[in-house]
């Protein structure tokens, strides 16, 4: 009798068991049929620019994602993949339970300047719509629409200060200035002398109102100190620390050297447009890589990481895919250095 009570017990736990899990399954979901983009055409073509920034958007639309054979609330997202990532790191950028959403044309900058890409040149970008109902569901994805978009460089206002001298009429208003891309009080900037004997002063804003000189020509500022003579005449690296309240001059002439140019040795050297306040030069190239660099030798040069057209000191090498007549330009007046390569 106790062995047929002690049955009873085991098969009414398992009966119970066996509709808990029937209860834990759920509902069971069919093929559902992905979300699929209406807006915009494939193709377009953007240029974004400061004007259109806020006055224009990018607008998507898509159908609903449907049979998921239960009353589902659907939430869709868009996924941007930057150029040759292939959607391996996507950003979403709009997140909705309609059918629609939209970015204005500066946010769509600003991703892209995020992702170092090179102002005033196309990139092809795609887009698709994840549709899902929950995490424990996989999404589904609507077709990749392609489009190309021109972003523009966002000018930043990086702390500065200003340079007036004996070279351009002793205006602080006018004159060239160093900038800090850190904001550690530490400037940088590139100026050109065209003639020996100027002198030259650092002001921390656009007037007399305070200005650091050189007493004792020492490389060591003072406050109102006495006037700074430039070593002669050219094109000068200064950086100035005003923790340390010094500066340093370097003069530099730019060349570009690399296997593109025939030797890593031997300087392509370039030309000063003191009008325009850049360095260019035009010449034969080969497929290979190049680099800028001051006087000749490795102490300064410049490189491009990330390929965007903007330079860093000791950066990668700068790549030329093909042979041709080139016109090269390098422009230092910053904050950011940037240059172009244009085929002729």
């Amino acid at each position: 009798m106790k062995k047929n009570k002690l049955l009873y017990i085991v098969l009414a736990a398992l009966l119970v068991l066996a509709s808990c899990n029937k209860e834990a399954v759920g509902p069971v979901i069919a093929d559902p049929t992905a979300p699929a983009i209406t807006a915009p055409a494939a193709g377009l073509s953007i240029v974004l620019t400061e004007t259109n920034a806020t006055t224009d958007t990018l607008k998507f639309a898509w159908t609903a994602a449907t049979n998921y054979g239960f009353a589902a609330a659907v939430t869709y997202k868009v996924q941007m993949s930057m150029p040759g990532d292939n959607f391996a790191n996507p950003t979403t950028i709009i997140t909705a339970n309609a059918l629609k959403g939209a970015l204005t044309y500066g946010e769509l900058n600003n991703l892209m300047m995020a992702a170092e890409l090179a102002p005033a040149v196309a990139a092809d970008l795609q887009f698709r719509v994840v549709a899902s109902v929950s995490e424990l569901v996989p999404g589904t994805y609507s077709s990749v629409l392609a489009l190309s978009a021109k972003p523009f460089r966002v000018i930043v206002n990086y702390p500065k200060i200003y340079v007036p001298g004996s070279y351009q009429g002793w205006a602080p208003d006018k004159a060239p200035v160093l900038s800090s891309l850190l904001s550690d009080k530490r400037y940088e900037g590139y100026i050109n002398f065209p003639e020996a004997g100027a002198k030259f002063k650092f002001t921390p804003q656009p007037n007399w109102d305070s200005d650091w000189g050189d007493t004792g020509g020492d490389g060591t500022l003072e406050v109102k100190g006495t006037d700074i003579a430039a070593p002669g005449a050219g094109y000068f690296k200064i950086n100035v620390d005003i923790p340390k309240l010094t500066y340093t001059m370097v003069k530099t002439i730019w060349g570009i050297v690399g296997d593109a140019t025939g030797s890593w040795d031997v300087d392509q050297v370039m030309t000063f447009d003191a009008t325009a306040g850049t360095w260019s030069k035009t010449l034969d190239l080969i497929a290979g890589n190049i680099k800028f660099r001051a006087n000749g030798a490795w102490g300064i040069d410049f490189g491009d990481n990330k390929t965007n057209l903007s330079l860093e000191y000791s950066g990668a090498n700068i790549p030329i895919a093909t042979a041709g007549k080139y016109t090269i330009t390098l422009d230092l007046r910053g904050p950011i250095y940037t240059y172009v390569i244009k085929k002729n």
